[in-house]
């Protein structure tokens, strides 16, 4: 349950966070870091107006979205706190749930009748099909090094230990930092801030939405945010206080110095969850840095580069092979 709390509360800050370092890279003073969710206060004390040709698909989307994605952060841990759902084999539940939430958004966009919303949700679904298999690569490949399938179990299990821990985990990170950019249509597959129909993805979706079903959207990009956030601290904090106590240098766990004997074991936690929104902080002006300073990729070049992150996950997978002599030379 901790991870899904701080994944709520790190949801208030990321999308300002991330126009307030766009700001700052372009000169401009820029919006407050809650202005987004002032609009979006806005929004949710409006009504939402409906087309004629549109059907209860339509309607029902928004909701229907934004419940996958937190029922999907039920399924996240927190280092050394397991999450509310969690089970072995949950990765594959986590993708489906956001497959699903994406397959009712296309709908939704479908149901519009309008070609312009179903080029948009065309293009949405071709970059989600082609990001899946990393995913999966990813988690399998995390999977066989570390002997289980359950998330907690693997991030517990998993230890920068020696130049193949590292390396495997700046591959693990960095496809989760790239598959968050592409499943919420952001630089480099799409430009949140563009308007020209021909290169439009996520905003194309979404023009028939307004009031408070548009406000749901926007909530559920800012969770979507903040759920992958927290996929990346469980790489880079992955173990409990205990653990952390039982593999830290001698100086700082004896009993009667260093920061064990001043923190204790529940002070330990608290510095963990300082680091998981240091990270959270770090990732969202990332974003907004790549925004700022990365063109939006051609639209016949966006299949290539999604595809390029399953070679960089098989990457991962055959250097773990290797080093659990599963493969033999």
């Amino acid at each position: 349950m901790m991870g899904f709390l701080l994944a709520l509360v790190t949801a208030l800050f990321f999308p300002g966070i991330i126009l307030r370092v766009k700001s700052m890279a372009s000169g401009r003073k820029g919006p407050g870091i809650l202005q987004p969710w002032k609009n979006i206060w806005v929004l949710l004390h409006k009504g939402s107006v409906f087309s004629t040709t549109t059907s209860f698909i339509f309607r029902m989307a928004p909701v229907i979205y934004l419940s996958t994605i937190l029922c999907a952060m039920l399924l996240l841990p927190f280092p050394g706190i397991p999450s509310v759902f969690g089970f072995q084999g949950d990765f594959l539940l986590f993708a489906y749930m956001l497959a699903l939430g994406k397959f009712i958004f296309i709908l939704g966009a479908l149901d519009t009748g309008s070609s312009f919303e179903g080029m948009g949700a065309n293009r949405e679904a071709l970059y989600s099909m082609l990001a899946e298999p990393a995913f999966f690569i990813l988690f399998g490949t995390l999977a066989l090094l570390t002997g289980h399938t359950s998330m907690q179990q693997i991030f517990e299990s998993f230890q920068f230990v020696g130049h193949n821990s590292f390396i495997i985990g700046f591959i693990a990170v960095y496809l989760l930092i790239q598959i968050a950019m592409i499943e919420n249509s952001r630089m480099p597959v799409d430009d949140p801030k563009t308007h020209l129909e021909l290169t439009m993805v996520h905003e194309v979706m979404i023009l028939d939405h307004s009031g408070f079903d548009l406000a749901l959207m926007h909530i559920g990009t800012a969770l979507k945010f903040a759920m992958y956030g927290l996929l990346i601290a469980n790489f880079l904090v992955p173990v409990d206080a205990g653990i952390m106590m039982e593999h830290s240098p001698q100086w700082l766990v004896q009993p009667d110095k260093g920061l064990a004997a001043t923190l204790g074991k529940g002070g330990l936690v608290v510095v963990q969850v300082v680091v998981y929104f240091l990270i959270q902080v770090i990732f969202a002006a990332l974003i907004g840095m790549m925004e700022s300073f990365r063109a939006r990729k051609k639209m016949a070049k966006n299949p290539q580069f999604i595809v390029t992150l399953s070679s960089i996950a098989l990457v991962a997978f055959i250097l773990v092979l290797l080093i659990t002599f599963k493969m033999i030379s």
